[in-house]
């Protein structure tokens, strides 16, 4: 089919990057999509052109699959957002029982506008690094909010769209397993030293693991999933 080919959105961290891998071995053409919404770790957008200009080495079949990339602008969001991603604030527990890192609003966003460009791309299937078995408690991560919104996209846009969540079921330590299943130690590598998860944007510090601050809950997720994903494999 014309408009069987894949949109992944890229964020340049773990999880897309992986999950970029994954659309990699499973479709024939994939372009990836990446948003700047006035992130306090922004230095993840600059970790995208890196990791998109390795990934063709891992694998031969990659280099001819991947396809465009396209940035879209959502700074508005980081405007209405009073969150510890679009401000320099404390990264804590908030009143309503959700991280102070959580994003009214962001996934749900990104999909829709994922949806209207890969409508006009004339792509099919969308690919995103979302989960809920070891997430931070986040609504818009959650399996029914990505069925319910392919529903929305498919019927707003009478287009038969596929969400897929590769993510969506297993823990850190699985998502480096994958990895590892997809591409082999040299997208592990890749993923250690090239993507960022930091919400601190710290590139300075560098772990087994990868580069951040080590302390913020991003990073502590995935230092956890790496320490859980070496116990497996040593």
């Amino acid at each position: 089919m014309a408009d069987d080919g894949a949109l992944v959105l890229f964020s340049g961290g773990q999880d897309s990057a992986t999950c970029l891998a994954w659309a990699l071995d499973r479709f024939e053409r994939v372009e990836t999509v990446g948003f700047d919404y006035g992130q306090r770790h922004d230095v993840e957008m600059r970790c995208r052109d890196e990791v998109r200009a390795r990934l063709p080495a891992v694998t031969a079949a990659w280099r001819d699959r991947l396809g465009d990339d396209h940035l879209v602008d959502v700074r508005g969001l980081g405007a209405l957002s009073e969150t510890a991603l679009t401000r320099n604030a404390e990264i804590t527990m908030g009143e309503s029982g959700l991280p102070t890192t959580f994003v009214p609003g962001r996934n749900l966003l990104f999909l829709t506008y994922a949806a209207a460009l890969a409508y006009r791309r004339g792509l099919r299937h969308l690919v995103v690094g979302v989960c809920e078995t070891d997430y931070s408690g986040y609504p818009d991560c959650r399996d029914d909010t990505m069925k319910a919104m392919q529903v929305a996209l498919n019927l707003g846009m009478e287009r038969r769209f596929v969400v897929h969540t590769p993510l969506m079921w297993i823990d850190k330590a699985e998502t480096w397993v994958l990895a590892e299943r997809l591409g082999g130690t040299d997208l592990v590598d890749l993923i250690v030293e090239h993507t960022h998860t930091c919400y601190i944007g710290d590139r300075d510090r560098r772990h087994d693991w990868g580069h951040g601050c080590g302390e913020c809950p991003a990073c502590r997720l995935r230092a956890e999933g790496w320490r859980g994903y070496r116990r497996r494999s040593s």
